[in-house]
């Protein structure tokens, strides 16, 4: 199958003033409603990465999740949970970040990654690239490295690729929405 921006772009719901005024949140649930939509999703990450030199897929967390562990699923890959702060259980690295509506903290089991892994991290967006990049300092923190930040969208405008690429990580996004694009 192959990839239809159009049909993917269609299936990514506006959700104007949320979670505040002035913001378009970009909804993926529809398209993890549609079958054929997450089918082509997957296949284009695994297509992407299939032959990739990487030993771990990173996820954040939530929504970052969902298409993390079917990529780490697919590529016969580990997949490493960054969560919200307070929700893992054992020793954790943390990690402060900004938001685009504040700061909040990221946080990692301590044990999850060993001196030369590469990991590819997944989120379901890049915004202003907080939560990637602080995924990517607790990566490095382990002695791990990053080959990549993925992501189903990009918001360029906000400016989060740009920060992740000038902090020496290359970006992938599957597709691309102006802030005014309804």
């Amino acid at each position: 199958m192959s990839f239809d921006e159009f049909s993917i772009k269609t299936l990514i719901r506006p959700v104007v003033d949320f979670p505040k005024p002035g913001v378009i949140f970009r909804d993926i649930t529809p398209l993890f409603q549609s079958p054929r939509a997450l089918r082509m999703v997957a296949d284009s990450f695994i297509q992407r990465y299939v032959e990739a030199d990487f030993s771990h897929i990173g996820a954040m967390d939530a929504r970052g999740f969902l298409i993390g562990s079917i990529i780490a699923y697919e590529l016969n890959k580990p997949l490493i949970l960054f969560r919200k702060q307070g929700k893992l259980p054992a020793d954790v690295l943390s990690e402060s970040y900004q938001t685009e509506y504040g700061e909040a903290k990221l946080e990692v089991h301590a044990d999850s990654l060993c001196e030369g892994d590469k990991v590819l991290i997944f989120d379901d967006l890049i915004a202003t690239g907080g939560t990637l990049l602080a995924a990517a300092q607790l990566v490095r923190r382990m002695g791990a490295s990053i080959i990549e930040a993925a992501a189903i969208i990009d918001l360029p405008e906000l400016g989060g690729s740009q920060k992740l690429q000038d902090s020496g990580i290359a970006t992938f996004a599957l597709t691309t929405f102006s802030l005014t694009d309804q």
